[in-house]
């Protein structure tokens, strides 16, 4: 199976869901992150073009641990747009390139601007990406799959209907999520904030809603012809 999972920042995927996508390796699926934004504009001291080049390698140095392949959307932050042709486009061949089985993406509600945007543009672009007579840079056309929404940030508002078990891959969860040293070592030296701490008890509270030790949480959407009667997610 072929698994996308579209993030907005280089680290959201990391913080969501990694440990679902390296069960997905561990199965034999081929996965592939995308971060759809470069994240150019998450730190107060790194300027946007230094930044945008740290947080790249970061990403790639992520997935790498993983066995996840890891490609740009090619947008900066603040800037995606849901209701515009270009960027439906780059989502399209993207989608396209990946040809997947099945997308995770942020949840439509969640807390910002960027994350909702890319949901939505997930969403058209999943549909569009598989009319045969619709032009893009990518030629071939992609199926239309199911999506799964990925947990928002602490869980807020969010409500699961299927968890992952990754009592086994929480470890590996968070060494991928310490990768990203221009996020985390900002906010423990300046903020007295521990995220990666945060985000493995996310993941604890999530297993105690299913009764393992730690799980991820997810969400399909809910739409016609993107149910299925397969169990998609490890």
């Amino acid at each position: 199976m072929r698994v996308l999972a579209v993030g907005c920042h280089p680290d959201d995927v990391e913080i969501a869901c990694s440990g679902t996508l390296a069960k997905c390796v561990k199965r034999g699926d081929t996965v592939i992150v995308c971060h759809a934004s470069s994240g150019n504009l998450g730190h107060v001291v790194i300027p946007p073009d230094e930044l945008r080049v740290i947080r790249a390698n970061e990403a790639k140095k992520a997935g790498a641990m993983a066995g996840i392949e890891v490609i740009y959307g090619g947008f900066d932050d603040l800037e995606i747009y849901d209701n515009n042709k270009e960027a439906r486009d780059k989502m399209v061949d993207i989608i396209r390139y990946a040809d997947p089985d099945v997308i995770i993406t942020h949840a439509p509600d969640d807390y910002m601007p960027d994350h909702t945007a890319v949901s939505k543009l997930v969403f058209d672009a999943s549909f569009t990406a598989t009319l045969p007579n619709y032009p893009t840079k990518v030629k071939k056309t992609a199926k239309l799959v199911p999506i799964y929404y990925m947990d928002t940030l602490a869980g807020v508002n969010f409500n699961p209907t299927e968890f992952v078990d990754v009592s086994e891959e929480i470890d590996l969860k968070i060494r991928m999520l310490e990768c990203h040293e221009s996020q985390l070592v900002w906010m423990r030296e300046h903020d007295n904030i521990d995220f990666a701490d945060m985000v493995k008890t996310c993941s604890r509270y999530r297993g105690y809603q299913c009764g393992v030790d730690y799980a991820e949480g997810f969400r399909q959407c809910q739409v016609y012809l993107k149910g299925t009667a397969k169990r998609l997610l490890p």
